[in-house]
């Protein structure tokens, strides 16, 4: 079979790996690469989401990649503005030639013998071949094939449509009609307020609610710094602000969440009204247990007030002809049901990895700097903040992969490998939120220890000294 080499393999083709890409050009200007795309299409997740509404959820001079500056007015950008400028940034650093389209990774296997990886992907019904001697796993963290959908009870007796986000067509027509958004995450409070435009009524319908919070589209800061100052420093003095502000807030909520609880509540009460606020946007959780949804404008709650949405707290107990019936009793009428209820989570593109001819489960791996697991060689996955936006860590695991390949070379090293040896060493779940679709693929996730580096810090600057100015011989990484 024949087989084609390349110093490094990137797996996907989305802001992740695109960026991936465009720091090896810059740091490892001599590095053949090619990245594996499963799909027909660039851009990853702002490809594959087509639901009215598609936004970001926070704001583009953090989630925009360190060395390309977001110039657009608006700060929390559309679907379509964030696709353009992943695809732009493609062009401009001469990505496109080496994306292979259509090329599903399923299978990867390392040999020690030969320093190498045999990477197989499915392309139009033939198994094609890659070797290299490192493999960045860009492939983002959820499936493409299908979101999280329930079991819900009587559902096939609904006479409408249902349909999830994550499948949203183009025939889908939802004006004038009554709609239901089953949920109340970043998904549904991005499509209520866009469905309602032109539907009849569209209902959100949650089990619990959310902590919402209300800002402008638009940064009135960015803007007033591109006017007198050159885009890249205007661009960097934003998200330097925008890291800050963002960690400072975390580390409010988790060290004062009563305070800052009040603050949140406080703010959507003056928009919606203390009544509907304690009963619809009152969460039993604290600050950042879970992720808190971005409300730009407050365009969730102006549909509330104009009484072209409405909020419903309760459990489904089951489906009629044309309506959902509440363990209340009440009854929700719909003529389409939207579960926007989560997405499946996988690890690194949920391929086989084997490791000189036994399986590998990264799963009884332990996390190394939030980017490598323990007893893999040569492969970094690259996987972003929860509480902060994806492409600030990615920026540094792509830093980070430059870096240790330019230390191999000048070492003359072939092989890297995080070694755990510690028997003290605490262990702890990796990623440390109740949400739902977290807590549902808490098994298929490796562990994380209590602490560098095997813990998975959630704080960029912490990560910025660990994998921008660390060193790379730490006594844990085993370079042969």
């Amino acid at each position: 079979m024949q087989q084609e080499h390349f110093d490094v393999v990137i797996v996907g083709a989305g802001l992740s790996g695109i960026g991936s890409a465009c720091h090896l050009q810059t740091h490892c200007p001599g590095r053949s690469y090619v990245i594996l795309e499963g799909r027909g299409a660039s851009g990853g997740t702002w490809d594959l989401f087509r639901y009215p509404g598609i936004r970001s959820d926070s704001d583009m001079y953090t989630l925009g990649y360190s060395f390309k500056p977001w110039t657009d007015p608006k700060a929390i950008a559309d679907g379509p503005s964030i696709l353009k400028y992943v695809r732009e940034t493609a062009t401009e650093h001469g990505v496109d030639p080496h994306i292979r389209y259509d090329h599903m990774v399923k299978r990867a296997s390392w040999s020690s013998e030969d320093a190498r990886w045999t990477v197989e992907a499915e392309s139009g019904g033939e198994t094609r071949v890659f070797t290299c001697g490192f493999l960045h796993m860009c492939s983002g963290y959820y499936s493409y094939e299908a979101g999280y959908t329930p079991e819900f009870p009587g559902i096939d007796r609904f006479e409408g449509r249902v349909v999830h986000p994550q499948k949203w067509t183009d025939d889908i027509d939802y004006a004038g009609k009554r709609v239901v958004i089953i949920g109340s995450g970043a998904t549904a409070v991005t499509l209520l307020p866009e469905m309602a435009r032109t539907a009849e009524h569209v209902t959100m319908l949650q089990r619990s609610p959310t902590y919402m919070v209300s800002s402008p589209d638009v940064s009135r800061f960015a803007n007033t710094l591109r006017r007198f100052l050159p885009s890249k420093l205007a661009y960097g003095l934003t998200r330097f602000r925008n890291v800050l502000l963002g960690l400072f807030f975390f580390q409010l909520a988790r060290r004062r969440p009563k305070l800052v609880k009040r603050a949140l509540l406080r703010q959507v009460a003056r928009l919606v009204g203390r009544e509907y606020t304690d009963e619809h946007f009152t969460p039993s959780y604290n600050p950042w247990d879970q992720r808190i949804c971005l409300v730009p404008n407050g365009d969730l709650f102006e549909a509330i007030n104009e009484q072209r949405a409405s909020v419903v707290t309760d459990h489904i107990e089951t489906f009629t002809e044309d309506a959902i019936v509440l363990k209340s009793g009440q009854q929700v009428p719909a003529d389409l049901i939207v579960t926007a209820t989560g997405l499946e989570l996988v690890l690194a593109g949920n391929l086989e990895f084997v490791i000189d001819g036994e399986p590998t489960d990264l799963s009884e791996a332990v996390n190394y700097k939030g980017m490598m697991f323990s007893g893999v060689p040569n492969m970094a996955s690259s996987f972003g903040y929860t509480n902060a936006s994806w492409t600030l860590k990615c920026d540094l695991t792509c830093g980070y992969v430059c870096r240790l390949l330019n230390h191999m070379e000048q070492q003359g090293f072939v092989q890297c490998t995080p070694r755990q040896n510690d028997p003290d060493l605490e262990m702890e779940e990796w990623l440390d939120f109740t949400s739902g679709y977290i807590q549902r693929a808490r098994d298929k996730f490796p562990k994380q220890g209590a602490h560098t580096p095997w813990r998975a810090h959630q704080n960029y600057f912490l990560d910025v000294t660990a994998l921008k100015l660390g060193g790379l011989d730490d006594g844990v990484m085993e370079f042969r």
